[in-house]
C-alpha cells in the first residue's frame, strides 16, 4: 500500500503542480504587467469552481462507464492532459488579452475552462481511486500522505519557477509554464502505471446526490446550517486573497515577478509547518480551539498585510504571509476534523457533498470579491494600492464575522438536533 500512496500522491502533485504557475505568476503578470483587469483575471480564475458540481455526476459516470476495465485512470489522464494544455497554452492566451481583447477573451475562457474542466476531472476520480485502493481504515493515511506531497510539490513548483522566470521576459515565462507542464506530466504518468487493477464488473448503481437532498441535509441541523456558511465564509476570506496577493506585493513594494513568486513557497511552507503541529494537537486540545488559533492566525496576517503597505515594510509583508499560511494550515486541519464530528454515520457521502458545495461557492465567493472590489475601488479612486488594502480590509471583517460563527458551533448538540433519516424521510428527499 506504501507504493500505492506514493502513487497516489504523485498523481496529487501532478495537478497541483499545474495550479501554482495560472494561480500567482500569471495572476500577477496579468494584473500588473498587461494591466488587465483585475476583475477580468478573478472570473477567470473561478471557473474550476464553476465546474466543481460536475463533480458528483463525473464520479457517478465512471463507475458506470469504465475504459478497458478501467473506472478511474482514463479519466484521471484525461483531466490531467487538459490540465497540461491549459497551463501551457495559458501564457500565449494571457498575452493574446492584452493585444487583441476579443479574440484572446475567448482564447482565455477556453485555455482556463479547459483546466477548469481538467482539474475537477481528475481531481474527483483520484479522491475516488484513493478511497477504493486504501479501505475504510486506510484512508486517512492515504490523504495525510497525498497532503503533504502537495504542498511540498507546491513550495518547490513555486521556487522553481521563481528562478526559472528572472529576468522576466514573455519568452522566459512561455518556457517556465512549459517546463513545469511537462514535468506535471511525467510525474502523472508515473503515479498511474500499474497503480489501478483492472476491473471485470461494471457497478449497477453509483452513490449519486442530488442538490435537494444536500439542502435538506444542511437545513435540517441548526448546527450543520451554522457550519456551512462558517465554512463558506472562512474559505472566502482566506482563500480570496490568491489572486491578488502577488500583484499587491508588485504594487505595494515594486517586487519582480521572481519576488512575488516566491511568496507562494513561503505561504506553502507556513502551512506546512503549521499542519504538522495541528497534528501534534489532534488529542492535546479541543478542535475548535485549534480551528479558532487558526482563524485568528490568519486575521492577524491579514492585518499586517494592510498595515505593511501603510508603513512600507516589506518584513512586515512577510509576517503577514507567514501568519495567514500558518493560520490557514491550523485552521485546515482543524475544520477537516470539525466537517467530520458533524457528518451522520451512513450518509458520508451526502454531508461531503455538501462541504464540497460549500468549498467550491466559498472559493468562488472569493476570488470574485476580491477581483470585482478592487477594480471598483480603483476606477473611483485612481489609487490601485487602496483597491488591494479594501479588499484585505473586507477580507479581515469575513475573517472576524466566521470567528463568532464559530464560538457557537458545538458539535455535540449536533446529533440532538438531527436524526437518522428514517424510510419516509428519505422517500420525502427523494421525491
Amino acid at each position: 500500500m506504501i507504493r500505492q500512496r506514493i502513487q497516489l500522491g504523485l498523481v496529487h502533485v501532478a495537478v497541483a503542480m499545474t495550479l501554482v504557475p495560472i494561480n500567482s505568476t500569471l495572476n500577477r503578470v496579468m494584473i500588473k504587467e498587461l494591466e488587465i483587469s483585475a476583475a477580468l483575471v478573478a472570473i477567470l480564475a473561478s471557473v474550476p469552481y464553476l465546474f466543481a458540481p460536475l463533480q458528483v455526476a463525473i464520479g457517478s459516470y465512471s463507475d458506470r462507464h469504465p475504459v478497458f476495465g478501467f473506472r478511474r485512470t482514463p479519466y484521471i489522464f484525461a483531466g490531467l492532459l487538459l490540465c497540461v494544455l491549459g497551463v501551457f497554452v495559458s501564457p500565449q492566451v494571457a498575452f493574446l488579452m492584452s493585444e487583441n481583447p476579443g479574440v484572446g477573451l475567448l482564447a482565455a475562457a477556453l485555455a482556463f475552462g479547459a483546466w477548469g474542466m481538467g482539474y475537477n476531472l481528475s481531481s474527483v476520480s483520484y479522491l475516488s481511486l484513493a478511497s477504493e485502493l486504501s479501505g475504510e481504515n486506510g484512508r486517512g493515511k492515504t490523504i495525510a500522505v497525498m497532503w503533504f506531497m502537495m504542498i511540498v510539490s507546491i513550495i518547490f513548483t513555486a521556487i522553481a519557477i521563481s528562478r526559472l522566470v528572472e529576468p522576466y521576459s514573455p519568452e522566459v515565462l512561455q518556457l517556465a509554464f512549459t517546463e513545469v507542464a511537462i514535468a506535471a506530466l511525467v510525474l502523472g504518468v508515473l503515479g498511474l502505471l500499474w497503480l489501478e487493477p483492472r476491473h471485470t464488473e461494471t457497478k449497477a448503481e453509483a452513490e449519486n446526490y442530488t442538490f435537494r437532498e444536500m439542502a435538506s441535509v444542511i437545513l435540517k441541523s441548526r448546527q450543520v446550517t451554522l457550519f456551512f456558511f462558517y465554512l463558506m465564509l472562512l474559505l472566502a476570506a482566506i482563500l480570496g486573497q490568491d489572486v491578488l496577493l502577488e500583484p499587491y506585493a508588485a504594487e505595494a513594494f515594486g517586487m519582480t515577478v521572481q519576488q512575488t513568486t516566491r511568496i507562494t513557497s513561503i505561504w506553502g511552507v507556513s502551512v506546512l509547518v503549521a499542519i504538522l503541529v495541528a497534528g501534534a494537537l489532534e488529542r492535546r486540545a479541543p478542535r475548535r480551539w485549534v480551528a479558532q488559533a487558526g482563524n485568528l492566525g490568519a486575521l492577524a496576517g491579514f492585518i499586517a498585510i494592510v498595515i505593511s503597505s501603510i508603513v512600507g515594510g516589506t518584513a512586515l509583508f512577510y509576517t503577514g504571509v507567514v501568519l495567514l499560511g500558518i493560520g490557514t494550515g491550523l485552521s485546515t486541519v482543524a475544520n477537516l476534523a470539525l466537517m467530520f464530528d458533524l457528518t451522520l454515520p451512513g450518509y458520508v457521502g451526502l454531508f461531503i457533498g455538501a462541504w464540497g458545495v460549500s468549498n467550491a461557492l466559498s472559493r468562488l465567493i472569493g476570488t470574485l470579491t476580491a477581483g470585482v472590489v478592487r477594480d471598483i475601488v480603483n476606477q473611483f479612486s485612481g489609487d490601485a494600492l487602496l483597491g488591494y488594502t479594501i479588499v484585505f480590509i473586507l477580507q479581515s471583517l469575513m475573517l472576524v464575522a466566521a470567528v463568532i460563527m464559530l464560538t457557537r458551533i458545538n458539535p455535540s448538540a449536533f446529533f440532538t438536533q438531527v436524526k437518522t433519516p428514517g424510510l419516509a424521510e428519505r422517500a420525502a428527499m427523494t421525491d
